[in-house]
C-alpha cells in the first residue's frame, strides 16, 4: 500500500508546472514596498544611482518570477514586467492616498511614518494594489499567491481581482474578508471582521457577479455581513457593527443591528 502511495506522488509530481516558491515571489514584493516606501528600512542611505540600480534588479527579478512561472507559458513576461514598472508611479500614487485616508481617519495614526512601519492594514491593501495591477496585465497565480501571503501574516483576505478605489481606510483589518468579485469605491472606511461575500458559492457562478459593491464615502464597522453580487450600498452610508445584509441600500442610509439585551440579575443568599 505504501509502496503504490509513493509511486502516486512520484507520478504527480511530473504534472506539477514550475512555478517559484512563495516565499520568493513574497520576497519580491516586499522587497518592492521597501524601496518605493524606505520608511520600512532601518536607515536607507542610498544614491541616486543606487536606487536606479536597485529598482532595475527589482524589475529583473519580476521578469525572472514571471519565466519561471509556468503557468503562463505563452505571456510576453518582458513586455508585462516593462509594463509594471512604467506603471509604478500611479500604483505608488494610490498607496499614498490609503496612507492619507488612514491618517485622516484614525485618530491613533500619529503620522505617516508609523501607518507605514506598522499597519496591517496598509500592508495587506498595498499588496493588494501590486497583486491586482499584475492580474491586470494578465499574470496568473501570482497575484493569489501575494494577496495570500498578506492574508497569512495581517489576517485581511483581499482577492486579488476585486476592484477597490482610491483613499481606503481598514482600521484594525482582522477578519475583513473581500471577495474577488467586490467592487469598492473612492474614500471607503472598512473596520474589523467585515465580509463582502457571495449568497452562494456555487462554481456554475464563477464568471458571474457574486460579491457586493460598495459606493464612496461608506463606513461599514465591525463584524457586519454583506452579500450578494447585486447588493449595492449607496454612497454616503453607514452600515452598523453585525449588520447582516442582502439587500441594497440608498445613498445617505444608515444601517444598523437591532439587538435586545437581557440582564439576569443572581441573588446571592446569605
Amino acid at each position: 500500500m505504501k509502496e503504490e502511495f509513493y509511486l502516486h506522488i512520484y507520478h504527480k509530481q511530473e504534472q506539477i508546472e514550475p512555478v517559484p516558491s512563495n516565499k520568493e515571489i513574497a520576497g519580491w514584493a516586499l522587497d518592492l514596498l521597501n524601496l518605493v516606501y524606505p520608511e520600512r528600512l532601518t536607515c536607507p542611505q542610498f544614491s541616486l544611482a543606487e536606487i536606479t540600480g536597485l529598482f532595475t534588479a527589482s524589475e529583473n527579478e519580476l521578469l525572472h518570477i514571471l519565466g519561471a512561472t509556468k503557468a503562463c507559458a505563452d505571456c510576453d513576461n518582458e513586455s508585462i514586467s516593462a509594463a509594471f514598472y512604467e506603471d509604478l508611479p500611479e500604483l505608488y500614487r494610490q498607496m499614498n492616498t490609503d496612507i492619507t485616508a488612514t491618517l485622516n481617519g484614525d485618530p491613533a495614526a500619529n503620522s505617516e511614518f508609523e501607518i507605514i512601519r506598522t499597519y496591517p492594514g496598509f500592508l495587506a491593501v498595498s499588496l493588494y494594489r501590486i497583486a491586482h495591477h499584475l492580474l491586470q496585465l494578465g499574470v496568473p497565480l501570482i497575484p493569489r499567491i501575494l494577496t495570500e501571503y498578506a492574508h497569512s501574516i495581517t489576517g485581511i483576505d483581499i482577492h486579488p481581482a476585486a476592484k477597490i478605489g482610491e483613499y481606503l481606510f481598514v482600521d484594525h483589518g482582522t477578519g475583513i474578508v473581500i471577495g474577488e468579485t467586490t467592487e469598492i469605491g473612492d474614500h471607503v472606511k472598512l473596520y474589523q471582521s467585515v465580509t463582502l461575500g457571495a449568497l452562494s458559492v456555487e462554481k456554475y457562478m464563477a464568471n458571474t457577479k457574486r460579491h457586493p459593491t460598495i459606493g464612496n464615502h461608506v463606513i461599514i464597522y465591525s463584524g457586519a455581513t454583506i452579500l450578494g453580487g447585486d447588493t449595492f450600498i449607496g454612497e454616503h452610508s453607514i452600515i452598523g457593527g453585525n449588520v447582516w445584509l442582502t439587500k441594497s441600500v440608498p445613498p445617505h442610509s444608515t444601517v444598523y443591528h437591532q439587538s435586545a439585551m437581557k440582564v439576569v440579575e443572581t441573588k446571592h443568599k446569605d
